[in-house]
């Protein structure tokens, strides 16, 4: 029988290009699934017919270049019908959502990326999700270089992929300072994700262990 305790949890992934993200967020999969846990896998941008359209205008390479601020407003477009169509539905019924990018995307990106000033994307964020946040967020960090050479593997980069690697550096470094002014109690976990696949995954699981314990 499956566990539908109140109100579903939210658990977002993080991290920039390299570092892993569709291979952990599978292994959380399995293991709430193991917990009998109701459960929901969705992304960002996207989720929803609408929104996944929006995605293939920011990710595909085009001749006319996107400016910043329709970039922005794209993103949190694809964020309000993503919200209200199906996270927000989802965790009202009990399913735990698990969701490949949020917030703290934008604030990297847009934000540390871009350069975009962060008290515009803080109007955007408390006018589309109000006061919706993340129960727990796995923060995938790794060197730039590191990551990029992974993701290069890749076949298609697409137009964030494409970026240079200052432009990283910077996302990165957005990443970090959100993940260190929240303590204490934060909702935020770091993973080293320059470390073997199997340490990676064990501290991972650690962190959800002890986070399902909390609220099963």
């Amino acid at each position: 029988m499956s566990k539908q305790i109140g109100k579903g949890k939210f658990i977002t992934f993080e991290g920039s290009e390299g570092v892993g993200k569709s291979t952990n967020i599978l292994l959380v999969k399995e293991f709430l699934a193991s917990k009998n846990i109701d459960l929901l896998l969705t992304r960002e941008p996207g989720g929803t017919p609408l929104a996944e359209n929006i995605r293939t205008l920011l990710l595909n390479k085009s001749d006319e270049a996107i400016d910043e601020t329709c970039e922005l407003l794209m993103v949190f477009a694809a964020r309000a019908q993503h919200l209200n169509t199906v996270i927000t539905p989802a965790l009202n019924a009990g399913t735990w959502v698990l969701c490949d990018r949020f917030t703290d995307s934008t604030y990297a990106y847009q934000g540390g990326g871009r350069g975009l000033d962060t008290t515009l994307i803080a109007q955007l964020e408390n006018i589309v999700q109000k006061t919706l946040k993340p129960d727990l967020t796995l923060y995938l960090d790794i060197d730039v270089k590191l990551g990029l050479s992974r993701a290069s593997a890749r076949a298609d980069l697409d137009r964030f992929e494409s970026e240079e690697i200052d432009f990283f550096e910077r996302v990165r470094l957005a990443y970090l300072k959100r993940v260190k002014m929240d303590l204490p109690n934060s909702h935020y976990h770091l993973i080293d994700a320059s470390e073997n696949l199997e340490r990676v995954q064990k501290n991972i699981l650690a962190v959800l262990n002890e986070f399902v314990a909390k609220h099963l």
